[in-house]
């Protein structure tokens, strides 16, 4: 089942709506360097969960996380004005895992480069257990008789 595209649209609303209260509403020196990655709506439109991301140590992820929740009324005030929607829909802060993620992919995919360095450095020394090809030639048959 695909998704509605009303949500979508209105999730892309919040997304925008959200980074620009942060950016110029928002006094909290709390708040790091925060970036809105993502928003999922819904389908009833009644709670919006806001996906971010912290540029940053932990304890600057855990006092951006705290200064999110102190926000959060804020933000949503700003997206009531900003949507055309009868009810504003509740709002939750999520920290998105992406660059940890990413990380770990990035770790897994330089340990596979590595390995196969590794291999094809074995391989450049390597020599054949037999001989270098083990199978008869119809021709040394006839030789052979």
């Amino acid at each position: 089942m695909g998704e509605n595209p009303r949500a979508r649209k209105i999730a892309d609303r919040i997304q925008e709506i959200t980074a620009k209260t942060l950016e110029r509403e928002i006094r909290d020196p709390r708040l790091g360097f925060v970036t809105i990655t993502d928003v999922r709506v819904t389908g009833d439109l009644q709670h919006a969960s806001i996906f971010y991301t912290v540029y940053g140590s932990d304890e600057e992820r855990s006092d951006s996380a705290a200064a999110l929740q102190s926000a959060k009324g804020v933000v949503r005030r700003e997206i009531g004005k900003g949507l055309t929607l009868r009810l504003t829909p509740s709002v939750e802060f999520i920290l998105d895992a992406l660059p940890e993620n990413a990380a770990s992919i990035d770790h897994l995919l330089d340990e596979a480069r590595s390995r196969d360095a590794a291999t094809s450095k074995e391989q450049s020394t390597a020599s054949y257990a037999g001989e270098a090809d083990p199978y008869r030639k119809p021709r040394e048959l006839d030789d052979e008789d």
